[in-house]
């Protein structure tokens, strides 16, 4: 995670020591590489082109296949009994809404790669707004949900009063608007430029500022996109597993356990590589690390296509991680596919036993099922 799609972008060049950067990249891959004297560039070769152009692609509409698909479909089961949510359900509805909104970008990150940017000023400064905006939010929404069932499970009585629907759908309101607040001075900064002959959407507005700013952004994904949330579900995960284990439901807790260090692990394996390669990349352009050859920068560049799009596979895992392995969710999905007529197909799945139990922690107005973190 980046600027906006950190890694997307397709041109990159040095002009007058100023940087260009397509916005949809982000920052980090660059078409074409420049010294910083200007005197000198580093030719795209033909095999990062290929790879640019097909491999990148084609993961992005993989992506947006399999995300479409499985959030659209969380989406449809919450909506479908919005008035009784529980309150790990409201976080969902807002992550599913999120990684959606985050999803709908990515066409125009496609469509830069094939043909640069022809959706005007207008377009170029909502849809990175947009971008950014929803990609904070799905990172934080994951530390809210870890903290609700840190909450839920190893303070349920004390928490009941600060666990109720009201409160957490203010907590997301305030979400919303704190990751605006910190998004928007990307549309400051967000402007069409012709970088070598092609129009993109970069961090181009008021000069030195751009960078400063893209910088800053680098500094802001790090911390609030993975380190804080990590943080966050690193230790409520571990505080859930160590209550569960002195708990006496052996059998459920043995699923629920399971289940939070997958979640953790599902979360760093997607975006620590990414955020390693993009901190190398920060310490190239700072100076920090040493002038690379052509082809250092050519494996840096690949990297971090590779590793973005490793990253943003994470929101096509969220349905499947904090929803569809819980029971209610599974038998909500089940009913709505029979009702949209695969019922031969999907009434043996509703008739399979269920092996979890659920357990008060919302005064009697909720339920609780310890195997869905």
């Amino acid at each position: 995670m980046a600027v906006v799609t950190e890694g997307v972008y397709d041109l990159e060049t040095f002009d007058n020591k100023a940087l260009f950067e397509d916005y949809f990249s982000g920052d980090e891959n660059s078409s074409d590489i420049s010294e910083f004297d200007g005197e000198f560039t580093c030719s795209r070769g033909t095999d990062l082109l290929l790879f640019s152009t097909v491999f990148q692609p084609l993961a992005y509409i993989l992506m947006l296949l399999l995300g479409l698909t499985g959030n659209g479909l969380l989406l449809t089961v919450l909506l479908n009994r919005r008035g009784l949510l529980r309150v790990t359900e409201i976080y969902l509805l807002h992550l599913a809404v999120a990684d959606l909104l985050f999803l709908f970008t990515l066409p125009f990150a496609l469509a830069q790669m094939v043909m640069g940017w022809v959706f005007g000023e207008l377009f170029c400064i909502m849809v990175g707004l947009l971008n950014r905006l929803n990609m904070l939010c799905s990172s934080l929404l994951l530390a809210c949900i870890g903290c609700d069932r840190y909450l839920a499970i190893v303070h349920a009585v004390p928490s009941l009063q600060s666990r109720r629907p009201r409160n957490v759908h203010l907590t997301c309101l305030v979400l919303w608007l704190m990751c605006l607040i910190l998004s928007a001075p990307n549309a400051a900064f967000l402007s069409v430029a012709e970088v070598q002959t092609v129009q993109t959407c970069t961090f181009n507005s008021h000069g030195i500022h751009a960078i400063n700013w893209r910088l800053t952004n680098r500094f802001l994904t790090h911390l609030l996109c993975f380190f804080f949330p990590l943080a966050v579900m690193s230790y409520c995960y571990t505080a859930v597993v160590f209550t569960l284990c002195h708990s006496q439901r052996s059998l459920e807790k043995q699923g629920a356990i399971r289940l939070a260090l997958l979640v953790t692990a599902v979360f760093c394996l997607c975006w620590l590589p990414y955020n390693i390669t993009m901190l190398v990349d920060t310490l190239v352009e700072l100076g920090a690390i040493s002038n690379q050859s052509c082809e250092a920068r050519v494996r840096l560049e690949k990297a971090l296509v590779m590793t973005e799009c490793l990253g943003f596979t994470h929101c096509c895992l969220n349905p499947i991680l904090y929803a569809f392995v819980g029971v209610r969710f599974r038998g909500d999905l089940l009913r709505l596919l029979v009702r949209w007529g695969c019922g031969s197909v999907c009434l043996p799945l509703l008739r399979a036993p269920r092996s979890s139990r659920s357990s008060n922690s919302e005064g009697g107005t909720a339920t609780i099922n310890i195997t869905l973190i």
